[in-house]
């Protein structure tokens, strides 16, 4: 095999290879939402508001739509829909992206962590 068709397989490979990294591992995230996110949201079947909203559904939700939270005035004039790549701006930095919000969190900067929260929280759909 030439050079040139070594190469080509290589950058094929990596392309095809990242989407499916940059997707996050949904087992490795329920264990990082049990430990950064459960004290305060609830996620699953019989998931309701805690000391945040719960989060069934919330990737594609509009924010502060939830009634049965009551949400910070920050968060209701935000106008945010929570897109996959929003979600993961606010998870970093949650007072960058929602100047105000009553969330005490400090944010994740893993890159990694993130997409595998994003993966977890894309497992769960909003209740019917």
């Amino acid at each position: 095999m030439n050079k040139a068709a070594v190469m080509t397989l290589i950058l094929c490979a990596g392309l095809f290879a990242a989407p499916a990294n940059a997707q996050g591992d949904a087992e490795a995230g329920g264990k990082l939402f049990k430990r950064f996110c459960s004290g305060c949201h609830q996620i699953g079947e019989s998931a309701r508001a805690f000391f945040g909203p719960q989060l069934n559904g919330v990737i594609g939700r509009t924010a502060a739509s939830t009634t049965d939270y009551q949400y910070s005035d920050a968060m209701k004039s935000s106008g945010i829909v929570w897109t996959r790549e929003k979600l993961a701006a606010y998870i970093e930095a949650p007072k960058t992206v929602v100047p105000g919000t009553r969330m005490i969190f400090w944010g994740v900067s893993d890159p990694e962590k993130i997409d595998d929260l994003l993966a977890y929280l894309q497992t769960f759909s909003a209740p019917d």
